[in-house]
């Protein structure tokens, strides 16, 4: 099997939209669920995430309920006064961070409530698990900013 060069990924991950569009319509899903663990652990052995934060720096995960209960609490805010700080209501009604970068992401990309970090952050890029195929518009979307997900889409096109 072919290694995936992480040189330039961003440039190549757009030049191979149209084929990773085909690739999430027509894969057989129980095949990319069988590949998804070994290459997501695959791709975090050569990329390291504290290199590039570009997900923290750009976008926001949904904060649910539970994780503004566990994050207010663990800042030591009131859930209405760390909503009111720190969060807005996107037009999907889910509550987004107010800023881009995060607010809790330090300086050298650190996550200042990594133990405690919404369950959107813990679960991304969702190289993992069958979100990758169930929801293409997220995937394709990730794929722009996430050089794992690069990286996963790169293996899966390379087994097809």
């Amino acid at each position: 099997m072919s290694e995936v060069k992480l040189d330039n990924w961003e440039k190549r991950s757009k030049e191979h939209e149209k084929q990773y569009k085909q690739l999430l319509q027509r894969a057989d899903k129980n095949k990319v669920l069988k590949q998804l663990p070994d290459f997501h652990e695959e791709a975090f052995n050569k990329i390291n995430c504290l290199h590039c934060a570009n997900c923290c720096k750009g976008y926001s995960p949904r904060f649910k309920t539970p994780d503004i209960k566990r994050i207010s609490k663990y800042v030591g805010m009131k859930e209405g006064d760390f909503i009111e700080k720190y969060l807005d209501l996107d037009k999907e009604g889910d509550y987004v961070t107010k800023t881009s970068p995060c607010p809790f992401l330090d300086a050298d990309n650190y996550c200042g409530i990594y133990d405690h970090r919404p369950s959107d952050c813990a679960r991304f890029p969702y190289t993992d698990e069958d979100v990758i195929l169930k929801r293409p518009l997220i995937t394709l979307k990730n794929s722009t900013f996430c050089p794992a997900v690069y990286y996963v889409l790169e293996k899966l096109l390379a087994v097809k």
